[in-house]
């Protein structure tokens, strides 16, 4: 694929259409069953849909609002919106009201493209509020509503039949690697979401940086499961428009709930994912272990062991090692692998920094994991370890057509058409960002001598402690969760003399021990139950034994909740809002310091 030659995204698209015609290009489970849809089946609705938007009077440079769950019509209305020239401003499933209230008004929406329930219990609200707003289209039925200051379409309505196919080639011809293509609102981890404007030339850079990485892994029937938000900058490139450009298969998972099964069922070849899911897979993995026979068990850590020792010192195995090594390949590296459908080649992370004990439990039993690194402003990958050489505590090699360097303060800056265009009717922000061609990430890093980079920190989220001392909160948080008995984990300690934590137990940790101890197994109880905070005493001593005198937790807090998506506690990247959490835990934070 010669990404360089292509002008636009959309004409990505009608070219793979064109050139696999029948072949099935996404997969959907309704009633029971996965169903198919072909390449030239989807180009025929996404033209389509064109034409209706431009029936709507969309005009190039237009903002239409896309929000639904990762399904079929999500491909086909952002595609749709870019052929008509104009530019898919995606919003999350989970936002609330106001969430989509600012993102509407903010962005300037003419259209809006929704799918039903919560989604749009949620979204009518605020599109009343939005001044212009012309028209809403929902994918699912929906009782139309009286009175609204904005045409209301179905689905089947706003596929026109009958096109001006000159009119849409014109559109599609004016397109530009430079014109924007989408504004992807940032998850907001520190406040509210800015507007990304990231442009079809960024995000054809940033999937010709992934296609080298894909090279590697190898080429061929590949298929990729999405289950990352499609509004996600993430999922938006590496889930959706990478898969385009190599002619890949995409199935939609039902939900993170179902996504082993999912993956048992469309056994993919590549899956892109956020730490927080590996954490969860790992944490799975060990509840199931503790019930299986101890010869399972057994072999199990065998496995571990070696394939740690095979990582970490390579050549190091001895000749018996070698051969129950092999012996492990079939009893244990195998069995875990069929858990992923069979077909695996790599699972991507990214979005957040990955705990190199997590990378290692999943390097040592089989499964390729390969840390990435980026931000939505660089649309979004910037790095990635290479499958020929995986450096798990790194984030490998800068991408293809980037260019990166080391500030004097350490932060990391990158360069190149990946970057974004700036910062949607935020000219100072934007101003900020980006110095004579140069991202400043707001990350700290440093390269090794193979050219791999190394994030040390989150330049805004470093603790100082009174004494002058720099803490990673990542780092100890990471400690933190990597213990079952922990689900999640936040650590305070800007301007005091020590850490604190604020932790929410493992639902399963909880539930046994409130069996064990006759007491109900709610969280809201337990949280201020002495017995069940003391018996988090040792898991806490434990994790403080690998940490160094500054970064060790002398006084920690149960929390009788944990941090959601509603409650506005996690991006919907699975990342903590700590502004967030400090607004409603913060008396919590004053009273462990009381006690110091």
């Amino acid at each position: 694929m010669d990404y360089d030659r292509i002008s636009s995204l959309t004409r990505l698209f009608f070219e793979q259409a064109a050139s696999l015609g029948s072949k099935p290009l996404t997969y959907q489970k309704q009633g029971g069953e996965w169903r198919s849809a072909s390449w030239s089946e989807t180009a025929d609705l996404v033209k389509r849909l064109a034409a209706g938007l431009i029936a709507q009077g969309v005009e190039p440079g237009d903002r239409v609002a896309l929000v639904a769950e990762n399904r079929p019509e999500w491909l086909i209305a952002d595609l749709a919106i870019m052929a008509a020239g104009a530019i898919t401003v995606p919003a999350f499933a989970t936002n609330t009201s106001e969430d989509h209230r600012h993102i509407l008004t903010h962005s300037g929406a003419k259209g809006v493209i929704y799918s039903g329930g919560t989604i749009a219990a949620r979204l009518l609200p605020a599109a009343f509020q939005a001044p212009e707003l012309k028209f809403l289209i929902a994918i699912d039925p929906q009782e139309k509503m009286a009175q609204m200051p904005f045409r209301q379409l179905s689905w089947q309505d706003a596929l026109v039949n009958q096109m001006d196919d000159g009119e849409f080639q014109r559109r599609l011809d004016d397109q530009k690697r430079g014109d924007t293509c989408c504004i992807i609102y940032t998850s907001g981890t520190g406040g509210t979401p800015k507007g990304v404007m990231l442009s079809h030339g960024s995000i054809l850079c940033n999937i010709k940086g992934a296609y080298r990485l894909l090279l590697d892994v190898g080429l061929g029937n590949d298929r990729f499961l999405s289950f990352l938000p499609l509004s996600h900058s993430y999922e938006h490139t590496a889930g959706q428009f990478l898969p385009i450009s190599i002619g890949a298969e995409i199935w939609y998972a039902e939900s993170i709930e179902r996504l082993v099964d999912n993956m048992a069922e469309a056994r993919p070849t590549i899956m892109t994912a956020v730490p927080r899911l590996y954490e969860a897979v790992h944490a799975k993995i060990l509840r199931g272990l503790d019930k299986a026979p101890p010869l399972r068990q057994k072999l199990f850590w065998l496995a571990h062991r070696l394939g740690r020792k095979a990582y970490e010192q390579p050549g190091s195995l001895t000749l018996t090692e070698r051969l129950l090594n092999k012996l492990c390949d079939v009893l244990v590296r195998k069995k875990v692998g069929q858990r992923f459908g069979g077909h695996l080649k790599a699972f991507v992370s990214g979005g957040a920094a990955l705990n190199y004990e997590i990378g290692i439990f999943f390097l040592s039993l089989g499964v390729r994991l390969l840390q990435g690194y980026g931000q939505t402003e660089a649309s979004p990958v910037i790095s990635a370890n290479m499958p020929s050489k995986i450096k798990i505590d790194t984030v490998g090699p800068i991408f293809d057509g980037l260019t990166a360097r080391i500030a004097d303060d350490g932060e990391i800056l990158v360069k190149g058409e990946a970057v974004m265009n700036g910062y949607w009717r935020d000219p100072d922000s934007s101003a900020k960002a980006v110095i004579d061609g140069w991202l400043h990430t707001g990350d700290i890093g440093e390269f090794d001598g193979d050219g791999y980079l190394k994030i040390t920190d989150r330049k805004k989220d470093i603790i100082v402690l009174s004494g002058g001392d720099n803490v990673s909160p990542a780092r100890v948080e990471g400690f933190l969760v990597l213990q079952p008995e922990i689900a999640q984990a936040m650590v305070h300690g800007d301007k005091h003399p020590h850490l604190v934590a604020l932790i929410v137990p493992d639902e399963d940790f909880a539930r046994d021990w409130a069996i064990k101890n006759g007491t109900p197994p709610d969280l809201t109880t337990l949280a201020d139950n002495p017995a069940f905070h003391k018996a988090l005493g040792p898991v806490i001593d434990r994790v403080n034994a690998s940490l160094s005198p500054i970064e060790k937790i002398r006084r920690y807090a149960l929390l009788p909740e944990g941090f959601t998506i509603d409650n506005g506690m996690l991006t919907p990247s699975l990342k903590i809002k700590r502004h967030k959490i400090r607004e409603r835990w913060g008396q919590n934070i004053a009273k462990l310091y009381e006690r110091s």
